[in-house]
């Protein structure tokens, strides 16, 4: 997807095969470690999930969060040594949190949403453009969507957080204020979406995805604030499909405009 925002066309089949494969590798191996470290808290919150399920070990899913890793890390190569760096960078933050930083609070929110905006960067990285505007734009516009998603479902997940002695916006001061935290970061992200506008990087066309996430964002966001739990975690799946849903026309304009 970064490759496409970056090019605004398809790379080679080589680098797209490698980038998908790299990226999948090592986003799966960061979730399967999450698991594997948060196995007391899925207990409460997500007892369906793999480990508390008794579907897998821990051991066998720390087996298989290494494995994604180095394979991951091996298609970064292939690509370049600035992949490769960069990947181990991404990997680390997805370490440090998981191993460290999860129960931190907005340190640990913060840690995550760097994790997936990287994600848009690195296709530009692998295709050889770094510091692609267009990338780097839907880079920062995604880890302040996932910031914004992370501190609401905190406010979701208090009873299991609470397990863990979580340092989570909503354990120290209240659902309510981590909602309107959460609002406002999900405010700025609307306000941001008028830059590209304004700096003519994107032609008026690109309106109608850009208004999709922005109106999925604004709405959902406004109904969390007397959501329940499992209606909240609706409208928080809501805003992430609403984003991507505009991310995906986004593309397909920028692949028959541009």
């Amino acid at each position: 997807m970064g490759q496409l925002l970056a090019l605004g066309e398809f790379a080679t089949l080589t680098i797209s095969i490698l980038g998908f494969l790299s990226v999948f590798s090592i986003s799966a191996s960061i979730l399967v470690l999450n698991d594997y470290f948060d196995v007391e808290t899925d207990k409460i919150n997500a007892p369906h999930r793999p480990i508390p399920s008794n579907l897998v070990s821990p051991l066998e899913a720390l087996i298989f969060s290494l494995a994604l890793l180095f394979s991951g890390l091996i298609l970064s190569y292939l690509m370049s040594f600035t992949a490769l760096l960069f990947s181990i960078t991404w990997s680390m933050i997805g370490f440090l949190y998981n191993r460290r930083f999860k129960q931190k609070g907005i340190v640990g929110n913060i840690l995550v949403s760097l994790s997936v905006g990287m994600t848009f960067i690195y296709g530009g990285v692998s295709v050889g453009l770094p510091f692609n505007k267009i990338a780097l734009f839907f880079g920062v516009i995604g880890a302040l969507v996932d910031l914004g998603e992370e501190i609401a479902a905190d406010s979701m997940d208090m009873k299991g957080d609470l397990i863990i002695d979580s340092k989570s916006l909503a354990i120290k001061y209240g659902k309510e204020t981590a909602i309107k935290i959460s609002s406002l970061i999900f405010v700025i992200v609307i306000l941001l979406t008028s830059i590209p506008f304004i700096a003519n990087w994107f032609s008026l066309i690109y309106l109608l995805p850009i208004g999709i996430m922005d109106l999925s964002i604004a709405y959902f966001s406004f109904r969390l604030f007397k959501a329940k739990n499992e209606e909240g975690r609706k409208y928080i799946r809501m805003i992430y499909l609403g984003t991507t849903l505009g991310l995906i026309i986004f593309l397909i304009l920028r692949l028959i405009l541009d």
